[in-house]
């Protein structure tokens, strides 16, 4: 569309027609500068936006520009503490693998709507192979891990069995994902 000009001021009507201009300035796919921020974000979630504007190589303005942007556009989902479950005496993890006693639509939404509810289930995935979902379990010991199997996860509606293993010891926990596979194209810093 062409642009006018009103009162000394340029118009462009095609850049008004967009909601908002930071989508317009940003574009549809991520850069570098993005990539950048989901990295240091997953670092240290608490860095004000002055750090992290300096760590990307960007200034304040753009910078928080697109932190709102990777929001809004779901790249980002939320922010929170990390905690040693073991600090706040959460001892035992459990990889529980349920089997469902019925594999159809109806059953498995059900099931999934219960092992979402339940507090103790830190993850849980729908699997392939043998059993339905693999979820990770904590509990303060063996006793009441026990309990909360016999009495919580075999009153869920369609569980037919279970498989537990037990967590020797941590390996490697958090939840960094991996970003060098995201091949972007460089852009102005805006």
């Amino acid at each position: 569309m062409p642009e006018s000009t009103i009162q000394g001021k340029t118009r462009n009507p095609a850049a008004e027609a967009v909601s908002d201009p930071a989508e317009l300035a940003h574009g549809a796919a991520l850069d570098r500068y993005d990539v950048a921020i989901l990295g240091e974000l997953q670092r240290d979630a608490r860095l004000s936006n002055a750090e992290l504007a300096t760590r990307i190589g960007l200034s304040a303005a753009p910078t928080w520009r697109r932190v709102r942007w990777l929001e809004q556009q779901g790249y980002i989902t939320g922010y929170r503490a990390e905690i040693d479950r073991r600090r706040i005496g959460l001892g035992v993890l459990a990889f529980v693998r349920i089997d469902a006693d019925r594999n159809d639509a109806e059953a498995t939404r059900a099931l999934e709507a219960a092992i979402r509810a339940l507090p103790e289930v830190l993850s849980c995935h729908f699997i392939s192979g043998t059993g339905t979902f693999e979820a990770q379990v904590v509990a303060t010991d063996i006793d009441a891990y026990s309990r909360w199997v016999r009495e919580t996860l075999f009153n869920l509606p369609h569980v037919k069995d279970m498989h537990t293993s037990f967590s020797l010891g941590e390996v490697k926990t958090g939840h960094l994902l991996p970003l060098t596979h995201l091949h972007v194209p460089s852009r102005g810093p805006g």
